[in-house]
């Protein structure tokens, strides 16, 4: 939702209808995820017929990773990452999966809508048929 919000953001507001048809997204599970957005400020919400949706911000300011942490909570790898108190097993590995949560935190933090947008422009001008 968010990378064709991106994608259109020079078109105004778009209806959750259009976003549904263009991402082959249920437009139900749409309606159950923008609360999420909008009460974390994301989104910009106009009603009535010309009405729909928008981001709040340009692209480059959200994060994979800040989108990620509002939508599905924690990143974290595995249940315990944070709790020392485990079999001896679970203990020798706590350094491990502290680390990956690190990388991958780190790594989803550092690629912007705007990033996401522009690999797949790249792949698509790459992608052509004769």
């Amino acid at each position: 939702m968010l990378i064709d919000l991106a994608e259109h953001q020079n078109d105004g507001y778009v209806a959750l209808k259009d976003i549904a048809k263009r991402q082959d997204i249920s437009k139900k599970y749409l309606e159950q995820i923008v609360p999420i957005f909008n009460k974390e400020n994301v989104l910009k919400t106009n009603r009535g017929f010309q009405g729909g949706y928008m981001l709040a911000q340009i692209p480059e300011k959200y994060t994979v990773g800040e989108i990620l942490r509002l939508t599905e909570g924690g990143l974290c790898p595995v249940d315990y990452t944070d709790n020392p108190d485990g079999s001896s097993g679970e203990k020798a590995m706590l350094p491990v999966w502290q680390e990956l949560d690190r990388v991958i935190n780190s790594y989803l933090d550092s690629v912007t809508l705007q990033d996401v947008i522009d690999r797949m422009r790249e792949q698509y001008a790459n992608d052509y048929v004769i």
